[in-house]
């Protein structure tokens, strides 16, 4: 274990014994840090955190502070962290609200400088946060979401898996699951690099394609695209998903282009 001099570790952390903590490093409370874990000059670790492994933590992150919540009462509440997940700088990940209720981050996920995750946020795996992506509370998003540079994202919003918000839009209704969406949640069409990447062969990302176009063209009804699109009994596990998704919104869906 190396833990510089001028940090302030509270002695009710736990440490892994194969942990870096930098300079001016303050960890405050009943933290709890896990194997390998590298923590940089001037990051602050706050309350009842927990640590994975493998972590990388950057200056002037904070992890763990109380929540952004007028209804929070200083309750024992979690910020709870897997493995392998990068923090840039300034990066503010925040605990639960309600008593015993957490805020998740899953696993190899990379955090841009300056993003935010807001209290009882659940992150999946191989989610990308660019620089300024702001998350409010209680929003959830899928594995392998990309969401770009100073995208807000609404609270109680869900973000689908391979899903990709391009910069600087917002969306106060559930992005579904391998979508494009932009300006104010705007459905563009397939993330197709993305699916791609996570390899799905071309004849999946036709089928997605052609869900997207029923799904998603000028001034259809969702429930009766919905319906249109399932007289195929044949339909692959990502529209499937992709359906489920969109029948289980209770924000609504972003909409097609109205263009």
């Amino acid at each position: 274990m190396s833990i510089h001099p001028t940090a302030v570790i509270d002695p009710k952390a736990e440490l892994h014994s194969d942990c870096d903590i930098g300079p001016y490093v303050v960890v405050e409370g009943p933290v709890r840090i896990g194997r390998g874990v590298k923590i940089m000059a001037h990051a602050v670790i706050l309350g009842w955190t927990e640590i994975g492994a493998e972590n990388e933590i950057h200056p002037g992150a904070v992890l763990g502070d109380a929540p952004q919540d007028k209804a929070y009462r200083g309750e024992e509440s979690y910020l709870k962290i897997g493995a392998r997940n990068i923090f840039r700088e300034f990066v503010q990940a925040h605990r639960g609200t309600a008593p015993g209720s957490s805020t998740v981050i899953g696993n190899d996920n990379y955090l841009m400088a300056g993003s935010h995750v807001g209290h009882n946020c659940k992150l999946g795996d191989g989610v990308v946060l660019a620089n300024g992506a702001l998350l409010g509370g209680h929003v959830e998003v899928g594995d392998r979401a990309f969401i770009s540079g100073h995208c807000v994202v609404h609270q109680f919003v869900r973000v689908g898996e391979l899903s990709l918000m391009r910069g600087l839009s917002g969306a106060s209704r559930d992005v579904p699951p391998y979508a494009i969406v932009d300006w104010q949640h705007t459905v563009r069409g397939v993330n197709v690099v993305g699916l791609k990447r996570a390899g799905f062969d071309g004849e999946k990302i036709r089928q997605l394609k052609e869900a997207f176009r029923v799904l998603f063209r000028k001034g259809r009804n969702l429930s009766l695209a919905i319906k249109e699109i399932e007289t195929d009994g044949n339909l692959s596990p990502a529209v499937t998903a992709l359906l489920q998704f969109i029948k289980s919104a209770k924000r609504g869906v972003c909409v097609g282009d109205q263009g």
